[in-house]
């Protein structure tokens, strides 16, 4: 009797250590994907890119999430310039019995830097300078990208499929010397997005008025 009784509880204990095990594994797998999540998130990536047509030329619309490291942060507040390279890269699609074409490989120079003076971070985009009283603002200010001017007009086809990537990227070569020669940086001291792809056909370039 007593060997039959607990015989008939082996598959109770089976069962209920086999949906422990269960849901520890659902609890794991959740926290690794909470885990990859923040870790992604301390990464800058191009989140959005556009080409589109004006009456002088082509543009490019972009935002860029730009995720500084504690090296870099400490870096700036120091009087630490950090220069950074906006790289885009335009081609037109080959065939079968042809190679890519390459169109433009437009770069735009950017810096920030924090203002020991005024306290206030500064940021220069092309011709524009503007300042911010935090990081995170500086930041957003240096990752959007308006109607940057990379095409004059008529250098696209209307309606031909182009290929085109972008990134961001730290420019070492800006730093002090101590720190950019011989190698000396060290990924503490790199910065750099991920290529962006995408296809666009090319708009049509908007009719200039005529004057009256």
């Amino acid at each position: 009797m007593v060997s039959f009784t607990h015989c008939c509880r082996r598959p109770d204990v089976a069962w209920r250590a086999w949906a422990r095990f269960w849901l520890a594994g659902l609890l794991l797998a959740g926290w690794l994907v909470a885990a990859s999540g923040a870790i992604a998130s301390d990464k800058s990536v191009v989140k959005t890119a556009s080409i589109r047509a004006t009456p002088q030329g082509y543009v490019l619309d972009a935002d860029v999430d730009i995720a500084l490291n504690p090296t870099l942060e400490d870096a700036l507040v120091k009087g630490i310039n950090l220069h950074f390279l906006l790289e885009l890269e335009l081609t037109r699609p080959g065939n079968w019995y042809w190679f890519d074409e390459d169109i433009a490989e437009p770069v735009r120079k950017m810096r920030i830097y924090y203002h020991l003076l005024l306290r206030r971070y500064v940021v220069e985009s092309g011709y524009v300078t503007r300042t911010a009283e935090t990081l995170g603002e500086a930041l957003a200010m240096l990752g959007r990208v308006n109607e940057w001017q990379v095409l004059e007009r008529g250098a696209l086809k209307t309606g031909r499929r182009y290929d085109a990537r972008l990134r961001l990227r730290l420019d070492t070569t800006q730093l002090p010397k101590p720190l950019s020669v011989g190698g000396v940086t060290g990924d503490k001291w790199e910065l750099a997005t991920p290529w962006h792809n995408w296809s666009f056909d090319a708009p049509a370039a908007p009719v200039i008025p005529s004057p009256p």
